[in-house]
């Protein structure tokens, strides 16, 4: 535990963060008296890949316009 402020940190080996795969973010939980770090995944992991392979099978379409027949261009000016 390390001072920082007036509150604690709590400093961890390398060691233990390449084991457990921790990068610059933790998920703290709270359970039943027990603090839990858990590893954050990056919110969208993958996704370049997995769009560039949906532009290469020509795949990539709209699912839905992006213009919708009642949409009115004059309430946004």
């Amino acid at each position: 535990m390390i001072k920082i402020g007036n509150s604690k940190g709590l400093r961890l080996s390398k060691d233990i963060l390449t084991r457990y795969n921790i990068k610059d973010t933790v998920e703290m939980v709270l359970e039943n008296g027990y603090i839990i770090l858990k590893p954050t995944e990056q919110p969208r992991k993958g996704w370049e890949k997995a769009f560039k392979e949906m532009h290469d099978r020509e795949d990539d379409q709209l699912l839905m316009n992006d213009v919708f027949e009642d949409e009115n261009y004059l309430e946004w000016r």
